[in-house]
């Protein structure tokens, strides 16, 4: 599956444009960062309605809120972090804001009982089984479809065998796991060459988990920037990743590029990648493989 990146309606709509086959992570975020206060449930779904009803009967990924880190959100974090990337984000707003969450998953409910789409929400940065069991069970109580979370942290990645037992489906948010996995900060440019997808170590934590996806029957996809790179994207279907999710003007793009590649290539490419020294000689096996 191709899917679409949006933020907001008006990306939605442009990726329905395009053909996304979905949306493969709507980021509630933006909603938050743009309001002085905690928007309201029925502001909340008034913009989800809005989402689905651009895209109606498909499938429609919600990642609930991801404040934090590079993304704060100043009524919700309020508390100075000398290392927000690795503090309370996320999922961990839970531990000082559970009620936001519930709100949301409320907001989300609402909109879904009025539409068609098939919807999936997927909670980031969880680390644990229990976490995913948490957040699975929460959904499951307003009745809403699937539940998933975002395998961004190597703990997810290398413990999905019991982390995605609980859910229903995972989804690699390769910006977020290429910066913990590499300990480099992914703003800062000095580190550029360290944040980068095409690194052996990245592409096996992805390969392990989406190995553990296969195995237990959950489909896994990836939402992060590396989906939009057409040979990457190769690379990753070739490791077992079941769809892409990228910005909406990516989708031809790789949709040209996929064509002209079948699965064998895919997983040689990845197998090489896997096997490389370094991220330079991982890509440049790979398009060697698959063809520049």
């Amino acid at each position: 599956q191709l899917l679409g990146n949006a933020g907001t309606v008006e990306d939605v709509v442009a990726a329905a444009k395009v053909g996304a086959e979905g949306i493969g992570l709507f980021r509630t975020e933006l909603l938050f960062l743009d309001s002085q206060t905690e928007p309201t449930i029925e502001e909340q779904v008034a913009l989800y309605s809005a989402v689905f009803a651009a895209m109606p009967g498909k499938k429609i990924v919600i990642r609930t809120l991801d404040a934090g880190s590079d993304k704060p959100v100043p009524y919700i974090n309020a508390i100075h972090e000398e290392n927000p990337a690795l503090g309370v984000r996320g999922w961990r707003l839970t531990r000082t804001s559970n009620d936001v969450l519930n709100r949301q998953l409320e907001a989300l409910a609402q909109a879904k009982k009025v539409s068609d789409v098939d919807l999936w929400v997927m909670a980031p940065m969880i680390n644990t089984p229990d976490e995913a069991k948490d957040f699975a069970d929460r959904v499951a109580k307003l009745g809403m479809g699937k539940a998933g979370v975002m395998v961004e942290t190597p703990a997810a990645a290398l413990h999905a065998d019991h982390v995605l037992a609980e859910v229903d489906f995972g989804s690699f948010g390769t910006n977020d796991l290429t910066q913990y996995i590499m300990a480099s900060d992914r703003l800062d440019s000095r580190l550029s060459d360290m944040t980068t997808a095409w690194h052996p170590a990245v592409l096996r934590a992805i390969s392990i988990a989406a190995t553990s996806a296969a195995k237990l029957g959950k489909p896994i996809g990836v939402c992060g920037e590396a989906a939009a790179n057409s040979h990457l994207a190769a690379v990753l279907i070739g490791l077992g990743v079941n769809s892409l999710s990228m910005a909406p003007s990516a989708i031809a793009e790789v949709r040209g590029f996929l064509s002209t590649v079948d699965f064998e290539m895919c997983e040689k490419a990845a197998q090489a990648a896997l096997a490389a020294r370094s991220s330079l000689d991982s890509e440049s096996i790979a398009k060697e493989i698959l063809g520049a």
